[in-house]
């Protein structure tokens, strides 16, 4: 496995913070680390473009410190900044060196490696607080960009009777399907595809990812979604909104729920 930059950026705001995790996810950034002003992004040293990151830090009049992280200290490193996730009284999400956590209906745990990042808790926290509105009693599911798999375990903790979770990063998809191990699932199968081409409909269609990857598949995934079906999208900032709505109409998608946390948006789209 190859090693992991870290990239750091200091003396920011919120909103310049959310911005440049949208943008550095867009060019292959994989976790993210934020503190009180300031964000540290993660990406494989063969992933990283030095031209697009220098072009990105310039518009938004940023400097930055990049340094190296060896394959041996990853894990120690990710583990040591990931926090669990608490959706109100629905769900959380720990890994297991952390408490049991009581008084939610349903409990994910997970192995926090790189394909869960702290800086995208805020849409993670809203898929999972909109998932609870959606009926998944024996439902089909897409989770397209699965990551560490939890929405797809999340999805078979509801009902879902199948669930296709796919992800074009191996060390992904390696993470998801120990996740789902773990949490004991038995209808999550698990692919790696750089497309959302899969060739059959779903009842409902998961998407945390981001702006440019959810516009270059939302055609695929309309096609890919039954009549009466639900699609679930994140990675978005808000004012994504009208990009993203105009979009979906192209595609006979219309808006019909939304949420908002920390200048993320998390938008409900349907036939």
């Amino acid at each position: 496995m190859a090693n992991y930059i870290q990239i750091e950026f200091q003396h920011l705001s919120s909103d310049q913070i959310d911005r440049l995790i949208a943008a550095l996810s867009s060019i292959g950034f994989e976790g993210f680390e934020e503190g009180e002003n300031n964000l540290k992004a993660y990406i494989q040293s063969t992933d990283l473009n030095e031209a697009t990151l220098g072009e990105i830090a310039e518009k938004n009049h940023l400097s930055f410190e990049r340094s190296v992280i060896e394959e041996t200290n990853w894990n120690a490193v990710w583990e040591s900044n990931f926090q669990p996730v608490i959706v109100d009284d629905f769900v959380a999400v720990r890994a297991d060196f952390h408490e049991t956590i009581n008084g939610v209906e349903h409990e994910i745990i997970i192995t926090p490696k790189m394909s869960f990042g702290t800086g995208h808790h805020a849409t993670t926290f809203m898929m999972m607080q909109q998932m609870r509105k959606i009926d998944f009693q024996n439902k089909t599911v897409f989770d397209f960009g699965t990551g560490t798999g939890v929405l797809a375990i999340l999805a078979e903790k509801l009902g879902a009777k199948e669930v296709l979770a796919v992800d074009i990063d191996d060390w992904s998809i390696e993470n998801a399907k120990e996740n789902i191990d773990r949490n004991g699932c038995e209808h999550i199968h698990i692919r790696q595809a750089n497309s959302a081409i899969i060739g059959r409909q779903f009842d409902i269609i998961l998407g945390n990812i981001n702006r440019n990857v959810i516009l270059d598949n939302l055609s695929v995934l309309s096609q890919q979604l039954i009549s009466t079906g639900v699609v679930l999208l994140s990675g978005l900032l808000k004012e994504d909104e009208d990009d993203m709505v105009n979009a979906a109409m192209k595609q006979s998608l219309v808006l019909t729920g939304k949420a908002l946390k920390n200048n993320w948006l998390c938008l409900q789209l349907q036939h």
